[in-house]
């Protein structure tokens, strides 16, 4: 039977009415969709999350151990670890309150395989979302550009199987995106709520509600506030009706603000500092490909560019702006790219695909037979080029992700020194530590001491700079006796550190103040011996 034989065979109207019905006008059709697109997102993930049987970075651990003391403890627990801190008891809030919470049904049983499924689930929840953005603009081949999310980063998906808000994040700003796309305006201030309630990331979502109608604004030349006012009210009210008000409010100003001061001179996460241009390059090729060829793409449209395609292009450049002063951003810039991407492209593509009433088909294009214009070809071909670089970006962009996890440091790490601690001294002693991020493992494993510093090194600066140029000297190994400082500066009565800190161990075995009690592979603690 020819092509065209084929095509007219489905005019019978016994069989065209089954096949429109079917994959046309059926809901139920979407949603098993969306559940299987889902379910290969949660494939995807699980076998790069499974590459090793650590946790991808280091916060994970303090999350899923914080998440487990607020379900023994209540949703408030007391946080005594980090008294010299911002975080000090008195002053402490939990910027990652409803994270936490969220997390609470993984601490039933092993807390490192809770947090991993999490993440799988979590990153699996972000990238449905952005099918169902792209579905809903009716954008054709909307599961193959999502698919897409595991081709165009492998720094992107190693961030995602990190067991931290950053994927949740994602998910809620693309859920806003659709709000506004759709014109649900009213749902932007529960929405903003929750996100403010989630992670002190919530500004990114005012940011991308103001990008949206200044494209408004520009195209449409239509100037509507009521986004902005909407997500304003949720950000108010989340702020104000918080768990922890108003420390909250004073946390999110000490935390983000030293993160934009360049003269601090405080060294905070590696996440904090960008990329270089070659390890952008090799990391997220295809993000930056897509992000180029959606430029391209409005150059070839014959139309001019609608809101929608200039609202992704505004977002793309400026998480691309952002990601040459961060590469915490590498969690936005890649994911926005490719919508933008697949907006950019869908008017060059659609028009082989569209029926008799405008719509496309996600699973097939055969309904589309009453355009004159379609093409079956042409349908397959473009579809077949877009599967071919999908797939061809997965495989390689995947294995990428998996080799980089890997490389993830043991779960074990710190595991029996800091069970030694636990046991052998007294309730609440205070650790001095010689890195500000060797706290997450030890206070995963070991809640029965206080520490000196941990999360981010500025919590300690911004308390008592005197204190933490102090710290940063004696950890460098730059002053002689360091156990007098230690006991009497800090009140700490035992040191821990990892053998790398060469210069220090050297000077602490020369301190008659200081008496090494453990040592193994990894560290080595010290008890303060007060002269």
């Amino acid at each position: 039977m020819t092509s065209d034989n084929w095509r007219s065979s489905l005019k019978f109207p016994f069989f065209k009415g089954k096949v429109e019905t079917l994959f046309a006008h059926s809901t139920s059709i979407r949603w098993i969709y969306g559940l299987l697109l889902f379910s290969s997102f949660f494939v995807l993930m699980y076998l790069i999350q499974y590459s090793s049987n650590s946790l991808v970075g280091t916060d994970g651990y303090y999350h899923i151990k914080i998440a487990s003391l607020m379900r023994t403890e209540g949703l408030k627990p007391e946080f005594p670890w980090l008294p010299l801190t911002i975080l000090n008891p008195g002053e402490f809030a939990d910027h990652h309150f409803l994270f936490h919470v969220l997390l609470i049904p993984f601490t039933f049983g092993d807390l490192i395989q809770g947090a991993k499924l999490a993440s799988i689930i979590f990153a699996s929840f972000a990238f449905i979302s952005i099918w169902w953005l792209l579905k809903n603009q009716n954008v054709s081949y909307a599961g193959l550009w999502a698919l897409g999310l595991f081709a165009i980063s492998e720094a992107f998906l190693y961030r995602m199987n990190m067991p931290r808000a950053q994927s949740l994040s994602l998910a809620l700003l693309v859920l806003g995106l659709n709000f506004l796309f759709v014109k649900k305006y009213l749902f932007l201030t529960p929405l903003a709520f929750v996100y403010v309630w989630l992670f002190d990331g919530f500004p990114l979502l005012l940011v991308i509600t103001l990008i949206y109608i200044f494209s408004e604004w520009m195209i449409e030349q239509t100037l509507d506030l009521r986004p902005l006012l909407y997500v304003l009210a949720g950000i108010f009210l989340g702020l104000l009706f918080n768990p922890y008000f108003p420390h909250n409010i004073v946390f999110i100003i000490r935390h983000l603000v030293p993160k934009f001061a360049v003269s601090n001179g405080v060294r905070v996460g590696n996440e904090w500092y960008p990329y270089e241009t070659g390890q952008l390059l090799e990391n997220s090729p295809l993000a930056l490909m897509a992000f180029l060829s959606g430029v391209v793409a409005i150059g070839l449209r014959k139309q001019r560019m609608d809101s929608r395609t200039a609202t992704g292009l505004f977002i793309a450049i400026f998480f691309l702006i952002m990601l040459f002063q961060s590469r915490r951003y590498i969690e936005y810039f890649p994911p926005f790219a490719l919508i933008f991407a697949a907006m950019a492209w869908d008017p060059l593509i659609s028009s082989s695909r569209r029926s008799e009433s405008g719509s496309t088909s996600e699973l097939s294009p055969i309904i589309s037979h009453g355009d004159p214009s379609y093409s079956p070809k042409r349908t397959w071909l473009v579809g077949g080029i877009l599967a071919l670089i999908v797939f061809a970006g997965i495989w390689f962009t995947a294995q990428d992700a998996q080799q980089s996890i890997m490389k993830a440091k043991s779960a074990n790490r710190y595991s029996e020194s800091a069970t030694w601690l636990a046991q052998n001294t007294p309730y609440g002693a205070r650790i001095f530590q010689t890195d500000w991020d060797d706290f997450t493992r030890l206070f995963y494993y070991n809640t029965h001491n206080t520490y000196l510093i941990g999360l981010d090194p500025t919590y300690l600066h911004l308390k008592d700079p005197d204190l933490f140029e102090l710290w940063v000297n004696i950890s460098r190994g730059e002053e002689e006796l360091p156990s007098k400082l230690i006991f009497q500066q800090f009140a700490a009565e035992y040191v821990f550190t990892d053998t790398s800190h060469k210069k220090f161990i050297e000077l602490a075995g020369d301190d008659p103040g200081l008496e090494e009690v453990f040592k193994d592979e990894e560290a080595v603690i010290f008890q303060v011996v007060p002269n």
